[in-house]
């Protein structure tokens, strides 16, 4: 049985856990070293147990336990070559933990296989991360202005989807954000717009995906009801009848489980 769970989603950090029998991925951490441990031990873990963990990206919400983890744990590090870089230069000690992955390259590590997949953000080579499981495949995307070919290509039709809705864009034109913040957050290579995500919903539904859940919603440009309300009016177009939720900002989501579903490549 495989089961995935997010930790945290949102501009004031990230971190999830995927498990696959023996095989535990954190999925950034963006939160403290504290929480992450409070978090692992709802789940009956400690940071002994984790497999592996996958930074998105450099940026302080996905990265901010990482300090003080690497002090007390030697937790293999996966990223891309680019954010490995930048840990480095904000991180001492990390080097040696660092496990590069190639953009688009299929590693197998322990139980599952992890497939680093292109982003479009300011920062260095961020990704997303498709992990494939005997249980399933797992898709996760968030921190990207636009979906990139490839990356939509190797997450359609993944049976359980994490996907940035972050804001509405009227909210954000007509909220508090100075305007060079309100043009990165809109740009290509800023965050995925309510409508955005509706879009990717809806094609990746169509393609096999059985659960949805909205992710790294802004707190000031958004709402989960109103998230929901937009990704769903597109997914009923599409006849979509699988689960579909809201990750939580700043506790843990509700556990979400892959079962007997074959990973289909």
């Amino acid at each position: 049985m495989t089961c995935f769970r997010t930790f945290a989603s949102g501009s004031s950090g990230n971190a999830a856990l995927l498990s696959c029998g023996n095989t535990h991925l954190l999925i950034d951490m963006g939160i403290s070293c504290r929480r992450i441990c409070r978090a692992l031990a709802e789940q009956g873990l400690t940071p002994e147990d984790l497999s592996a963990i996958l930074i998105t990206h450099e940026h302080t919400d996905h990265i901010s336990g990482l300090a003080t983890y690497i002090k007390k744990y030697h937790t293999p590090i996966l990223c891309t070559p680019g954010t490995a870089r930048q840990l480095q230069y904000r991180l001492a000690g990390i080097a040696l933990l660092l496990r590069p992955l190639s953009m688009g390259e299929r590693v197998s590590w322990e139980e599952v296989e992890i497939t680093p997949l292109p982003t479009s953000h300011d920062c260095r080579e961020s990704a997303a991360y498709r992990v494939d499981t005997p249980d399933g495949t797992l898709g996760y995307l968030t921190d990207t202005g636009l979906v990139e070919e490839e990356t939509r290509q190797g997450l359609l039709g993944s049976d359980l989807l994490v996907l940035e809705s972050n804001h509405d864009v009227d909210m954000l034109l007509g909220g508090p954000y100075p305007y060079p913040l309100k043009r990165r957050v809109l740009g290509n290579e800023g965050h995925l717009s309510n409508a955005d995500a509706a879009r990717f919903a809806s094609e990746s539904a169509q393609a096999g995906t059985r659960s949805i859940i909205l992710a790294h919603l802004s707190a000031e440009n958004n709402t989960p009801q109103l998230a929901l309300d937009t990704v769903r009016q597109q997914l009923d177009l599409a006849g979509y009848t699988g689960q579909l939720t809201v990750a939580p900002r700043c506790e843990p989501g509700n556990i979400h489980i892959l079962e007997g579903v074959p990973c289909r490549r």
